[in-house]
């Protein structure tokens, strides 16, 4: 074995010297390989030099198999990765060495500093936004706006999973994308304007549907949810699963000029999405955008709505809209609350809270 590296680092200084290419190196050194373990074929046994180069063709062979395993798992390693969607390759610009549990740094300092001064906020507070953990259910009408904010605010870790894909029609209201991203997945549309507004955040996205085999898991790794869904499927789906993980939701909607936005969080009390709407609406009574239509700004203001609650739950500020459903009305400009209850017989928290 030690005969073998020798000439093998020989072979490898030489052809360094030599400038020859590294992979003509490793040819040599195979070749080199091959050489010993014919020797140790064809020498009989007994052999000087079978001695010095191990006495067994066997362990040769073993060490030779390991190598070629080490080498097919490397090249299906670079297959894997060539596979790759360029739109799902982080983008340079990404913080990868940011660290939420790092205290702030004078850049974040300066960033937040309209943060800090805030006596419900604070360093405290911002650190604590630092440390957050939020996903947002959806990234278009009202994930848009609450995704910038939650960016731009410093929450460190943002996921938002949603498998649509940009279009022009979404551009009247959907702000975070733009007319080039028109075809691309909305959540790495999404991903690279968080990331070109706060480099200091680090954004996880999830191109896919939201399905009930996953709802659970994925929610339990947040400590914050927003669901800005279009649908009333997904939204139990996200109620239940926020349920189950103690979890609070905060959860808006929006149609043609009015929208809602509570926090849904039966583990403190306060009622889930199911104890308020126990039945989805009959098929026509909650159209969506696309058959209603929606003003622009509206999804703005309740999606902006929805950070900001976010942010209030994160930093202990204020009081959060537990218990009160606020209802905004663009067209007449006015906004009021609603005070709702958990139900006891509610088929998801049970009133138990």
């Amino acid at each position: 074995m030690l005969l073998f590296l020798a000439l093998a680092g020989l072979i490898w200084a030489i052809g360094w010297l030599m400038k020859t290419p590294p992979q003509a190196r490793w040819i040599m050194i195979g070749l080199l390989y091959l050489v010993v373990v014919a020797l140790l074929v064809v020498l009989p046994p007994g052999a000087a030099l079978r001695m010095t180069l191990g006495g067994s063709a066997a362990n040769w062979l073993a060490v030779g198999a390991l190598v070629v395993v080490g080498l097919g798992y490397s090249a299906g390693l670079r297959k894997l990765r060539a596979r790759v969607r360029p739109e799902n390759r982080a983008p340079e610009s990404a913080d990868a060495t940011a660290d939420p549990a790092a205290p702030l740094t004078d850049a974040e300092l300066d960033r937040y500093a309209r943060h800090i001064v805030l006596r419900e906020v604070g360093g405290t507070g911002q650190r604590a936004l630092k440390r957050a953990r939020v996903l947002v259910i959806g990234a278009g009408g009202l994930g848009a706006p609450a995704l910038q904010y939650l960016a731009g605010a410093g929450v460190g870790t943002i996921g938002v999973i949603d498998d649509d894909t940009v279009s022009a029609s979404n551009l009247q209201r959907q702000v975070i994308h733009r007319d080039a991203d028109t075809g691309r997945a909305k959540v790495f549309s999404a991903r690279d304007a968080m990331l070109a507004l706060n480099p200091h955040v680090t954004v996880r996205p999830y191109n896919r549907r939201l399905v009930p085999e996953i709802a659970r898991d994925l929610v339990a790794d947040y400590d914050l949810v927003l669901d800005g869904s279009d649908n009333f499927d997904t939204r139990y789906m996200v109620n239940a699963a926020c349920a189950a993980a103690g979890v609070p939701l905060v959860s808006g909607a929006i149609a043609q000029w009015e929208g809602q936005v509570s926090v849904y969080d039966p583990a403190h009390g306060a009622p889930c999405f199911a104890c308020v709407f126990p039945q989805a609406p009959a098929p026509g009574l909650a159209p969506s955008c696309a058959e209603a239509g929606v003003i622009g700004p509206l999804p703005g203001i309740i999606g902006a709505m929805m950070a900001a609650e976010a942010i209030k739950l994160i930093a202990g500020a204020g009081t959060p809209l537990r218990g009160q459903l606020l209802i905004h009305d663009a067209l007449e400009g006015e906004s009021r609350r609603i005070a709702v209850t958990q139900r006891a017989d509610c088929a998801v928290c049970g009133g138990v809270g």
